[in-house]
């Protein structure tokens, strides 16, 4: 039910906050209003909301320095909403943890059409750890360092990862026993920006495991399950 939901909504402008504010509380869910990032770390130490929509644009800490905070401590789903049309800021926004973006000006049908896609998604798989990006997790004989990205062997190694390789490896730790179907993989790992990526999550599969994998043509760590997907099969724990 949708007022099961607590919606963040962090604008510097009232009157966007406030109409956003109204219009989601008229369709059933509890919403809190922040002005900036002061505000919002105020209701983050009180509450645990299901979804925060983030304007980039703000004075003092912007939207990505804030999404770069939040990451730290919290899985909790992010939708930008941003003025700026170059696609930079939304590919930085997405490679920092957010969900989705939407563009300024905006309607709030859309808004919540995007609000009703990322709950669904997040509710959509199982229950995952939480891991925030600062945290550094071992899994086999392997570190992943979640914050810089860095994938370390037994031997002290580096292992370089791409944008795609780590985001999904991120999910397999988040993840780990069960299996995933690709659909889920894909929604978890680019979400609407899937056609911006590679889509085929077979294929990076396959570049991941040449990474991690003794023998990739005869995988231990990261399964397949015929028909149904792909499973971390290793216990994950804090390093």
């Amino acid at each position: 039910m949708a007022s099961a939901h607590h919606i963040v909504v962090v604008d510097d402008h009232q009157e966007i906050r406030e109409l956003v504010r109204k219009y989601l509380v008229g369709q059933g869910y509890r919403v809190s209003v922040a002005d900036g990032g002061r505000a919002l770390r105020r209701i983050m130490q009180t509450a645990k909301p299901d979804l925060v929509v983030l304007d980039i644009m703000m004075p003092g800490e912007d939207g990505l320095a804030l999404c770069r905070d939040l990451r730290a401590t919290s899985n909790v789903p992010i939708i930008f909403l941003t003025a700026v049309a170059d696609e930079t800021d939304r590919v930085v926004g997405l490679e920092l943890g957010a969900d989705d973006y939407l563009t300024k000006p905006f309607s709030a049908r859309e808004l919540l059409a995007r609000i009703k896609a990322v709950l669904r998604r997040v509710n959509a798989v199982p229950s995952h750890l939480d891991l925030p990006l600062g945290k550094t997790v071992r899994f086999g004989d392997w570190l992943l360092d979640l914050g810089r990205r860095e994938l370390q062997g037994a031997d002290g190694v580096s292992v370089s990862l791409s944008t795609a390789e780590f985001r999904l490896l991120k999910v397999f730790v988040e993840h780990p026993g069960l299996v995933l179907t690709r659909d889920q993989l894909l929604e978890l790992t680019v979400g609407r920006e899937g056609d911006a990526f590679d889509r085929s999550i077979d294929n990076q599969v396959s570049r991941l495991r040449k990474k991690v994998e003794a023998d990739p043509k005869n995988p231990s760590l990261i399964q397949t399950h015929w028909g149904g997907g792909y499973r971390l099969a290793a216990e994950v724990s804090a390093a």
